[in-house]
């Protein structure tokens, strides 16, 4: 679900909750030593969330953010900010060549550059997190 977060508005607070969950307390967040991502490059994206990149000038590049259901995939264009929501029994991940890891929901895409050992060690968390709490059949959803 790609939606335009730019403003508060409480319909889509809430569609983001009921998709990934609320965000974790202070506790969780140092007890996974942090839940966000550091800035990652975006290298390609899927046709919708790439005609809104290419609108501005501004290097192309997102932050994901974990939540206790699912991620969030957040990013810039113009003066707004979009969130790609992706809960974790909708979310693939995979780690290609020349590091590159590329996120999928459904018909979206993101494949963003994982060049340091600080993103490489983001997405290892990620993947364990999802392993640990994703749902195991459709009863737990």
């Amino acid at each position: 679900m790609l939606l335009n977060v730019s403003y508060n508005d409480k319909k889509i607070n809430k569609k983001i909750e009921e998709a990934v969950g609320k965000p974790f307390t202070i506790k969780e967040r140092f007890k996974l030593g942090g839940i966000g991502s550091p800035k990652l490059e975006i290298t390609q994206a899927s046709v919708e969330i790439r005609n809104l990149l290419i609108l501005d000038n501004n290097a192309d590049c997102c932050n994901i953010e974990m939540r206790p259901n699912g991620i969030i995939l957040g990013f810039r264009s113009l003066l707004e900010s979009f969130a790609l929501v992706i809960p974790y029994y909708k979310l693939t991940i995979y780690k290609g060549d020349l590091g590159i890891y590329s996120v999928y929901r459904d018909n979206h895409f993101v494949k963003v550059r994982a060049d340091t050992k600080a993103v490489q060690k983001f997405f290892r968390k990620l993947l364990d997190y999802k392993a640990d709490n994703a749902p195991t059949s459709i009863e737990d959803l």
